[in-house]
C-alpha cells in the first residue's frame, strides 16, 4: 500500500512525509489541477524529503493536446526536474482524437531517463482506456494515475477494477481524484495498492486589513484571496486508518 500525496509547496511536502506518505507529486496550481512548478521550488523539495518527489510537467491548464512551443517548454522542465534531483515526472500528451500522442511521449520518457514517469489523468480524456493503457505501458511509463474515466475514484471504481486486472504487475495503476477514508477500503478491495490525493483543508489567512471591494486577483469564483490551503494530516490519518483498521 502506497499513499502518494499531492503537494504545491515546501511545507506541504514535508508535513506530507511526516504524516506517512510514500511519495510527493510536486505541483504548481492546484487549483488548475496542477501545472509545472518552478525549478527553486523542485530543488527545495527535494532536498528537504527523503521520500521520492515526483515533478508535474504541465505547461498550462485546459486539454492536453500541446502546441510545438508548449513541448519545448515540456522537454526543458524534464531537465530541469532531473537537474533538481526528482525522482520522476508526471505528464501526458494526447491527439485530437483522443489517443495517446505515442511519439511526443516516448521522447519524454527517454529524455526523463532514468527517472520515474507517470502518465497523468490525461487518460481520463482518452477514447479507449484499455488501448491507450496498453500504449502507456509500451511507451515505457511506470505508473498511470486515473479516476477511471470519471469525476471521482469512486465513480470509477469497475473500471479501474479491470485497468488493475489487465494491467498485472507491468505498471502501476494508482487511484486519483476524491480518494478519502470513506472509500479507500472500496478501492482497495477493487484491488487499488497506491491511492493519490491531496490531503489540504481550507483556513483563513493572516491580513487584518482586507479590501472587501476585491475578493480575488483572478476570474474563478471559488478561488479566495484571503484564504490559505494547508495540509490536512488527519485526513492522511484517516486513510491509514480505513485501510489497516488502526
Amino acid at each position: 500500500m502506497l499513499l502518494e500525496i499531492c503537494t504545491d509547496n515546501l511545507e506541504t511536502s514535508i508535513a506530507a512525509q511526516h504524516a506517512g506518505a510514500a511519495r510527493i507529486e510536486l505541483c504548481a496550481a492546484l487549483i488548475e489541477g496542477g501545472l509545472t512548478p518552478s525549478f527553486s521550488l523542485m530543488q527545495q523539495v527535494t532536498k528537504s524529503v527523503k521520500i521520492p518527489v515526483h515533478v508535474m510537467i504541465r505547461p498550462r491548464g485546459g486539454d492536453f493536446l500541446y502546441s510545438d512551443t508548449e513541448f519545448e517548454l515540456m522537454k526543458a522542465d524534464i531537465l530541469h526536474a532531473k537537474k533538481a534531483g526528482a525522482a520522476g515526472v508526471v505528464f501526458g500528451i494526447l491527439r485530437s482524437d483522443g489517443s495517446i500522442d505515442r511519439e511526443r511521449c516516448i521522447e519524454l520518457v527517454q529524455l526523463a531517463s532514468p527517472m520515474d514517469v507517470a502518465f497523468h489523468r490525461a487518460f481520463d480524456m482518452t477514447a479507449d482506456p484499455f488501448f491507450a493503457m496498453e500504449e502507456i505501458i509500451e511507451i515505457g511509463c511506470n505508473i498511470l494515475l486515473t479516476s477511471g474515466h470519471r469525476q471521482t475514484a469512486e465513480d470509477g471504481l469497475e473500471l479501474i477494477r479491470e485497468l488493475i486486472k489487465r494491467a498485472g504487475n507491468r505498471i502501476q495503476v494508482m487511484a486519483g481524484s476524491g480518494v478519502n477514508a470513506s472509500n479507500a477500503v472500496l478501492l482497495y478491495e477493487a484491488g487499488v495498492r497506491c491511492f493519490h490525493f491531496t490531503a489540504r483543508k481550507k483556513v483563513g489567512g493572516g491580513m487584518r486589513y482586507r479590501n472587501e471591494a476585491l475578493q480575488r486577483m483572478g476570474s474563478s469564483a471559488d478561488y479566495d484571496e484571503y484564504a490559505l490551503y494547508v495540509f490536512d494530516g488527519e485526513k492522511v490519518q484517516a486513510v491509514f486508518k480505513a485501510l489497516t483498521g488502526s
